[in-house]
C-alpha cells in the first residue's frame, strides 16, 4: 500500500509543541467528518481558521479526544461554538470533565491553561467507529496518561499514536510524577503497538512516519533509562513543564518565571520525590533554566526568558 493510498481521506496538520496534531477523517458522501484532537487554547481561533480551510465546506460532526491534556484538547470549546460539533473523550475522565474538575483533570496542579468544553459521548477502549469507510479501532494506552488511548486503522496500517509514541520519544510518564507506577504501562503500550505492525504513526507531535521499529527501539532504550534513574525522568519532566510554559507565554521576567514556578503544585512534587535538590525551589529553577538555554530551548537576554 503507497503513502497515498495510507493518507487518503484524511488531512495531518501538523501543528508544533505547544499544540497537538490534528487528524480530520473526511466522511463519505452526505457523513460529516470528524477530527482527532483540538490543540491548546492559545492556538484556538488558527486551529478554527485552519479547519474551515481544509474543510472546504465540508461539515465537523464531532472532536475525538485521545486523551485531556490541554495540548490536545484545548480547542474543543472554540470548535463546538465555530461547528456545532459533538466531543468524544476516553471514559476515564468523564466524570471530571462534565464536573470541570481542574485537579483531577491535571490543569490546576500543572498550572496548564484550557476553556471549559462539555463532552457529549464517550469511546471506550475495545470499541470502534468508521468515518469515510475507514474504520478506526479504539486502543488503551496507558503511560504518558493512564487514560489515553491510540487509534488504528488495521486496513490501511495507520496508527495515530498521540503521545504515546513519537519518532523520537513519548511523552512525560505523568503517572509517575504523582508517586504512581507508570513506567510498566509505557512498556506494555509500545508492546501493543509492535503488535500492530503499523506501517505510519501519526504522533500527536512531529511528522507522521513509517519507520515504527526504530521509533519503538529509540523509545524503549528512552524508557530504560527512566526506569534505572527515575530522578532523570522528573528532571526531564520538570525541564518539560517549564519549556511548555514559555511555549504559553513566550517571553517573561525572571520573577514572573519563579513564581509561576512556585505556583506548580506538580512541580512542586517533583521537586520533593527529587529529595529537593540545589536545597530550594529557587535554586532547582535556575538550574533547569540553564541546562535548557545551554542546549538552544530558551534564552536569557535581558533579564527575562525567551521562548527559543
Amino acid at each position: 500500500m503507497t503513502p497515498r493510498d495510507a493518507f487518503q481521506g484524511l488531512s495531518v496538520l501538523e501543528r508544533g509543541w505547544l499544540s497537538s496534531n490534528n487528524v480530520l477523517l473526511r466522511g463519505s458522501e452526505g457523513q460529516a467528518a470528524l477530527l482527532v484532537d483540538s490543540s491548546h487554547v492559545a492556538h484556538a481561533a488558527q486551529t478554527v481558521a485552519l479547519l474551515r480551510h481544509t474543510l472546504a465546506g465540508a461539515t465537523l460532526g464531532r472532536v475525538v479526544n485521545t486523551h485531556l491534556h490541554s495540548d490536545h484538547c484545548g480547542g474543543n470549546a472554540a470548535l463546538q461554538r465555530a461547528f456545532g460539533c459533538a466531543i468524544t473523550i476516553p471514559p476515564g475522565q468523564w466524570q471530571a470533565a462534565l464536573d470541570w474538575d481542574e485537579q483531577a483533570l491535571g490543569y490546576a496542579p500543572a498550572g496548564h491553561d484550557c476553556e471549559r468544553f462539555t463532552p457529549d459521548a464517550r469511546l471506550a477502549p475495545g470499541s470502534s467507529f468508521e468515518v469515510g469507510g475507514r474504520r478506526w479501532q479504539a486502543l488503551a494506552a496507558p503511560g504518558h496518561d493512564p487514560h489515553s488511548i491510540v487509534l488504528f486503522d488495521a486496513h490501511h496500517g495507520v496508527l495515530i499514536s498521540a503521545d504515546a509514541l513519537w519518532e523520537n520519544g513519548f511523552g512525560v510518564v505523568f503517572p509517575e510524577l504523582d508517586g504512581e507506577a507508570g513506567f510498566d504501562d509505557v512498556a506494555r503500550t509500545f508492546d501493543l503497538i509492535e503488535s500492530l505492525d503499523a506501517r505510519w504513526v501519526i504522533p500527536g507531535h512531529g511528522a507522521p512516519f513509517s519507520s515504527v521499529a526504530g521509533a519503538l527501539q529509540r523509545a524503549r532504550r528512552r524508557l530504560a533509562s527512566f526506569v534505572v534513574e527515575p530522578a532523570r525522568h522528573h528532571r526531564h519532566a520538570a525541564k518539560v513543564m517549564i519549556k511548555y510554559r514559555l511555549l504559553e507565554a513566550q517571553s517573561c521576567s525572571w520573577p514572573e518565571l519563579l513564581a509561576w514556578f512556585g505556583a506548580s503544585a506538580l512541580i512542586g512534587d517533583i521537586w520533593q520525590r527529587m529529595g529537593r535538590p540545589e536545597g530550594n525551589l529557587a535554586a532547582f529553577a535556575e538550574g533547569l533554566v540553564k541546562e535548557l538555554a545551554a542546549i538552544g530551548a530558551l534564552q536569557l537576554r535581558g533579564g527575562r526568558v525567551h521562548n527559543a
